[in-house]
């Protein structure tokens, strides 16, 4: 909202599209305020009596700003979300009509479950499937050309009531560590908190290109990456794209993207260019693990939405170019009590907070026993083209913690633990720039799970994803770390003495996590395997770990996932990785037949009638150039032909088999995947012997430069 002088009132604006707390207390009685208040705060369950007079006081509200629909916003195993809008109109006797919106339909409503994917939980022929309103987060309004419309986040589970959604689980494993950290907060004399909460800031990483040359792109919009594209004469060697000033186009799209964003609650702060030309970052403040997802997802949607509007696309894909960086999401992951206390605070002498070094420790423990599934939840087939490439962390997770804690780790393993560490300041040489005190750790760009600060950013997260299966296997991971300890100590004799054997014990059995090196080092990758550290290269391989016995006893003994249900996503996960590669391979048999091959048939005739034409006029000149062209363009064009035969013939065989699934998708990635590239290099090489203006679709120079 804009004041008089046609500036944005930052306070005024930010929320203004959002049933938030501010709202509820103006327009609920208190006393269903209260119950509200203390389901979101404390977890305790919602008194279905008030559900009828929350559902007329937000109905009344969205009325009020111009809505005519309200959705069930819910987020299935798609990894995008789904909506279906209906009208808060009632048709009364004589053709007239009222508005209403019951407790029932903000509690519940009944989506077909049978066309979303399901893992075999659910038959075709079997529909029904409910969405249950999470009161936890905030209900909001979405503009789009349509107008507005209610979004209520909700679950969305089977009508034998498995999830069927990235929420559920996420608001389970938020349960189990809250429930595990609460027993260690009281063992250190915290007897006030109630609930402890993952907190969560995702950046969220993206590229713009011109929608008029993107629309000319079959591979972009139908994969989201390109599978043709040779090399521009500059791509991101000059590191000038980086923290660079934006382009006005780029800098318009953005004031609108934080209005949008803004307006639904969702808490903005940072946006910059990244690496890579046409490549730029947006990231949030912290917010509660399950806001922050459903904003995650918010995000996503938006910046699609408002791209469009500029006359831009919005690229998602992890890898939408071949040769310069590619997008993930940096998922920054932290523990928070409901009074505001970061349990990743290390204070000023870290090693004298021994609540800082369990956590710490537990975290450590968790990610080194739980590495492969913490890989399998940044799987998808999009990283698979991004993880290792000298760009985003190695496909080998190992964790960062700097010199700092590394030493105070060392020191505890080797009965050194009261050590003291002052801390430093960075003097940089000129008097008018003040001392600056050092953080406790350094960043580490080609670290997967690295400590900065107060958190851990976990890099491996692919861009178009959901950040909820991440968070799903953190929390629940970390949470039974806690729960181990809590036994522990519960039973100790000597607290103290307890606490140090724990942490030494720790560091001593999975220090071969800590790696605080360069990730993308050659060296690395050996000395990963000498200490048994997985090295899991794609999706495929990365897929099994959801249901290995381990993964289901984690899950299970929390409530997180039953088994049922992470047998479901491991089928969902291999299917899913099956139809993009077999929708990459048909887009790029398509590309060939209907534009490559055509284009350069015409420039081969043109080439030849050109040699005839010179030699009817001038018959002893040589024509050693156009002659020498033709045939390299032949040679190719015959190369590129076989290649592409080969992939079909590949395709077919991947789909006549009828075997397990999971080789099924072995197939899709050794057969299909692989022949793919093979048909890339001799596309990429004719388009560098074509004139540019007659080459079927734009060039990598026009789609990252000319924005």
């Amino acid at each position: 909202m804009a004041n008089g002088n046609g500036k944005i009132d930052l306070k005024q604006v930010f929320g203004e599209n959002v049933f938030n707390d501010e709202v509820m207390r103006e327009r609920l009685p208190k006393n269903v305020y209260k119950a509200l208040r203390k389901t979101m705060d404390e977890g305790v369950p919602l008194d279905p009596s008030v559900a009828d007079v929350v559902a007329n006081a937000m109905k009344d509200w969205a009325i009020e700003k111009g809505a005519t629909h309200y959705t069930h916003w819910f987020q299935p195993m798609t990894g995008i979300t789904a909506e279906k809008h209906e009208s808060f109109l009632n048709t009364i006797s004589e053709g007239r009509a009222i508005t209403e919106f019951s407790g029932k339909s903000l509690i519940k409503g009944e989506p077909d479950a049978s066309s979303f994917p399901s893992g075999g939980i659910r038959a075709t022929f079997e529909a029904r499937g409910y969405t249950v309103w999470d009161a936890t987060s905030y209900a909001f309004l979405k503009e789009d050309e349509g107008g507005l419309t209610l979004c209520i986040p909700t679950a969305f589970c089977a009508y034998t009531g498995e999830a069927l959604d990235k929420k559920t689980p996420l608001l389970r494993s938020m349960e189990a560590i809250s429930k595990q950290a609460l027993r260690i907060l009281r063992l250190f004399g915290n007897t006030t908190a109630k609930r402890v909460f993952a907190t969560v800031g995702a950046e969220q990483e993206y590229f713009l290109i011109d929608k008029d040359y993107y629309l000319k792109r079959k591979d972009l919009v139908f994969t989201g990456r390109t599978l043709f594209g040779a090399k521009p004469p500059k791509g991101q060697e000059l590191e000038d794209h980086y923290f660079g000033s934006l382009k006005d186009r780029v800098a318009n799209f953005m004031k609108d993207l934080d209005y949008e964003l803004w307006k639904m609650g969702i808490p903005v702060k940072t946006k910059h260019n990244e690496v890579a030309p046409a490549q730029h970052e947006i990231a949030p403040i912290f917010e509660n693990a399950n806001i922050a997802t459903d904003h995650n997802q918010v995000i996503m949607d938006t910046l699609k939405r408002v791209a469009n509007r500029h006359n831009l696309a919005c690229l998602l894909h992890e890898k939408p170019f071949a040769g310069v960086n590619g997008s993930g999401k940096h998922n920054n992951w932290s523990l928070s009590t409901n009074e505001g206390q970061n349990l990743f605070e290390p204070g000023k002498t870290p090693h004298e907070n021994a609540q800082f070094l369990i956590f710490l420790s537990a975290v450590i423990k968790a990610v080194d026993e739980y590495a492969e599934l913490l890989r399998a939840s940044a799987a998808n087939t999009g990283n698979d083209h991004r993880l290792g490439a000298n760009e985003a962390p190695p496909a080998i997770v190992s964790m960062f913690l700097g010199d700092q804690l590394t030493g105070i780790l060392e020191n505890i393993e080797n009965g050194n633990g009261n050590e003291k560490r002052e801390r430093e300041y960075l003097r940089i040489g000129v008097n008018t720039l003040p001392p600056l005190p050092k953080d406790s750790t350094d960043r580490n760009r080609t670290s997967p799970f690295a400590f900065t600060g107060n958190k851990f950013e976990f890099r491996m997260v692919p861009s178009s994803a959901s950040i909820a299966n991440p968070n799903v296997v953190l929390n629940t991971a970390v949470a039974e770390v806690l729960g181990e300890i809590a036994d522990r100590l519960e039973g100790a004799e000597d607290f103290d003495s307890e606490v140090n054997a724990i942490v030494k014990e720790i560091v001593k059995n999975h220090k071969r996590i800590i790696f605080n090196g360069d990730g993308y080092s050659d060296e690395w990758v050996k000395e990963a395997e000498r200490r048994g550290l997985k090295n899991i290269k794609n999706t495929v391989d990365a897929i099994p770990a959801w249901i290995s016995d381990k993964s289901i006893k984690l899950f299970t003994k929390h409530g997180v996932f039953t088994e049922v249900e992470l047998r479901a996503r491991y089928e969902i996960k291999l299917e899913e990785y099956i139809k993009h590669i077999n929708i990459e391979a048909r887009t790029m048999i398509d590309m060939v037949k209907k534009q490559i091959i055509p284009t350069v048939v015409d420039e081969i005739t043109s080439i030849a009638n050109s040699i005839n034409a010179v030699k009817m006029v001038m018959p002893d000149l040589e024509v050693t150039t156009q002659a020498e062209l033709l045939r390299e363009l032949q040679t190719n064009l015959n190369l590129l032909k076989k290649e592409t035969f080969e992939l079909e013939a590949e395709l077919e065989g991947a789909h006549r088999f009828n075997g397990d699934i999971f080789e099924k998708a072995c197939l899709f990635r050794d057969k299909v995947a692989e022949k793919m590239k093979s048909v890339r290099v001799y596309g990429d090489k004719l388009e560098t012997m074509i004139d540019e203006n007659k080459w079927p679709f734009p060039s990598y120079e026009k789609l990252l430069f000319y924005v």
